[in-house]
């Protein structure tokens, strides 16, 4: 499919292999090795709150070896600024209009979600992957 952002609980989902969603996300990223994944600085933060919250090195080494197997996109202030619009046209919250600006931004082929706000706002580049929604 090209290049595919990743929303941070997808990420979250595969790497603390969630019971309800952890085998769907793994299996999605591995069903086509011509894809590849992407994720913003903001979706590493995300992903990184927990284990240092807890002080959880193991959980934090976990998430930093899974990230680096992505492809990381910068996020220049033009993504800010298309976030803004993006929150105040939608009424996303700021880090889901991020993400979606960011995948934009990128050219992503598609930006994964499990949140079918996000997908709604998307019109068609999001997807909730994991309820079927687009």
């Amino acid at each position: 499919m090209g290049l595919i952002y990743l929303d941070a609980c997808l990420v979250i989902y595969a790497v603390e292999r969630d019971p309800v969603f952890g085998a769907r996300v793994i299996e999605l990223l591995s069903a086509d090795p011509d894809t590849r994944f992407a994720v913003s600085p903001l979706v590493k933060a995300e992903c990184l709150v927990k284990p240092m919250r807890t002080g959880d090195l193991l959980l934090q080494r976990l998430y930093e070896s899974a990230l680096e197997q992505l492809v990381a996109l910068p996020m220049p202030e033009p993504v800010f600024l298309s976030g803004a619009m993006l929150r105040a046209r939608f009424n996303l919250r700021m880090p889901d209009a991020l993400h979606l600006a960011s995948a934009l931004h990128h050219r992503c082929d598609a930006l994964w979600t499990n949140d079918d706000r996000l997908a709604q706002a998307g019109h068609g580049l999001a997807r909730n992957v994991l309820s079927g929604s687009s």
